[in-house]
């Protein structure tokens, strides 16, 4: 009897299978990436790690976003060697020990130090008279700012400004901190009253003053018009780590501790040395 031939047997992966390899294969793709991308901001942030770990360890520990603020702080500040640094102070830093205030996480000096002097139209600081002297006694270089409210008249605020602060031969120009959009007003009313403010001040004190604000508020509504000014701008976000050009100083974070005040303190850099930072000051 013959024998039939046996049928060579042909084996097919399945779809199954490889669509398991592929996962397998993402999986290891994601790894590395992450992998990789640890490594990167291991060594992009080493300055403020290094910083954190020598200097932290030994005392109370800190909340998760605390650490992560200390680690950025110390980046920027690294990255603006040879620039000046100052904090800013209002009634919410609460009894300031100025004997004790030097430096920013007990490692980089002071040089300067903006104070809140008035808000709106009615509104003086209630530490302001003993923030304000105190920076003096301690021989900083000092700035008195007001916070502008929107909807209420600007040049009453000016009026009260320049009530309650009197500058002196090193002292810094006048600051507008302007912040909020208006309520019961236009932006351009608004934009008119900021120029009544300004004029009004820059009248009495005769120096420029300086505008404070957050960077997307700037480049919405103050860039353009307000061109001929010098600006201080906020910008706590953690991918910026340098100062444009084109700014006076630079608010970097609102999470630093400084030995003497109880709560976490406003950090700003200057766009300059120190002879420069003099040089702005009034005559």
């Amino acid at each position: 009897m013959r024998k039939s031939p046996k049928r060579k047997t042909t084996y097919k992966r399945s779809a199954k299978s490889n669509s398991s390899s592929l996962k397998r294969l993402f999986q290891r793709f994601l790894l590395l990436f992450f992998l990789g991308c640890f490594v990167f901001v291991l060594y992009h942030f080493r300055s403020g790690l290094a910083y954190y770990f020598s200097f932290k360890t030994d005392k109370t520990l800190v909340g998760e976003e605390k650490r992560i603020s200390d680690v950025r702080n110390i980046q920027v500040i690294e990255n603006h060697k040879g620039k000046v640094l100052g904090i800013d102070v209002s009634e919410f830093q609460e009894k300031i020990d100025w004997d004790l205030v030097e430096t920013v996480e007990e490692t980089y000096p002071i040089h300067f130090v903006f104070v809140r002097a008035t808000a709106g139209c009615d509104r003086l600081d209630r530490r302001f008279k003993r923030n304000w002297k105190a920076v003096q006694d301690r021989k900083l270089i000092r700035g008195a700012y007001h916070y502008y409210r929107p909807n209420e008249n600007s040049i009453q605020q000016a009026a009260f400004f320049i009530q309650h602060v009197h500058l002196e031969k090193g002292d810094l120009p006048p600051v507008l901190d302007i912040e909020k959009l208006p309520k019961t007003q236009s932006i351009d009313s608004l934009k008119v009253g900021l120029h009544r403010w300004l004029d009004k001040v820059e009248a009495h004190y005769k120096v420029r003053p300086i505008i404070y604000s957050g960077e997307r508020y700037y480049d919405d509504f103050l860039k353009e018009e307000f061109s001929d000014y010098v600006f201080w701008i906020a910008n706590y976000n953690f991918y910026r780590e340098k100062m444009d050009s084109d700014w006076l100083f630079w608010q970097f974070t609102e999470k630093a501790s400084v030995t003497g005040i109880p709560r976490l303190v406003d950090v700003n850099v200057y766009n300059g040395d120190l002879q420069q930072l003099q040089f702005i000051t009034v005559d």
